[in-house]
């Protein structure tokens, strides 16, 4: 992949890791869920107490 600017290439990255990376890796402080996994857990164990 080629980008115009280092700025264009910058911003490419950051769209990746947010969209992509960080949302579907899964995170050891998290107990080895996802982010998306872990917000559902919390909601769920939060709404019944």
């Amino acid at each position: 992949m080629h980008f115009a600017t280092r700025v264009a290439a910058r911003l490419a990255l950051v769209e990746y890791i947010e969209s992509w990376y960080n949302r579907r890796r899964k995170h050891s402080t998290l107990r080895h869920r996802t982010p998306s996994q872990q917000e559902t857990y919390f909601f769920t164990t939060a709404m019944a107490a």
